[in-house]
């Protein structure tokens, strides 16, 4: 008999059990994009797929990638960071595989420009709430069952281009 993998989830550890709503989160490192997706076991288990149980479980890897630019969480109880590989033994730079979403169904997308995210957290942080809080809203309702797909947040905050 199959024993499936356990999924935990990358801020506490928790294992996910079978009917509850999580998420599963990646990003692109060349379009500095993160995606949200609604889960799936087979997804889970690719190589830069971070699962998070619950809605601020999300925001809280969004948060890290919007200041930090990665979802390799530093606090993560999980080991799953498969993402980045290094291809040669002699190379210098390392080659950075983008984790391999196809037939996941999105919830939602950011796209941000560092610069204006620094200058944003240098002069604001708290106009980056909005997005924050859209994101959670969206999550939210997926969880009580209300589809709801996050195209945009309505926020032009220090010059963030619309589709953040």
């Amino acid at each position: 008999m199959d024993n499936p993998r356990m999924h935990e989830c990358t801020i506490c550890g928790d294992e996910r059990l079978p009917g509850h709503v999580w998420f599963l989160v990646a990003e692109s490192h060349w379009e500095d994009k993160l995606k949200v997706l609604e889960w799936q076991d087979v997804l889970a288990r690719r190589p830069g797929i971070y699962a998070a149980c619950s809605a601020g479980h999300v925001e809280e890897l969004v948060v890290h990638w919007m200041t930090a630019g990665s979802l390799d969480y530093p606090f993560a109880t999980v080991g799953h960071k498969a993402g980045r590989r290094m291809r040669g033994a002699g190379s210098f730079l390392p080659t950075i595989e983008e984790p391999d979403t196809r037939g996941a169904r999105q919830i939602g997308e950011l796209a941000v420009d560092r610069e204006s995210v620094r200058r944003a957290l240098r002069d604001d942080p708290g106009c980056l709430r909005v997005i924050l809080d859209e994101l959670v809203h969206a999550l939210e309702r997926e969880t009580t069952g209300t589809t709801a797909r996050l195209e945009s947040a309505d926020a032009m905050c220090y010059g963030f281009p619309r589709e953040i």
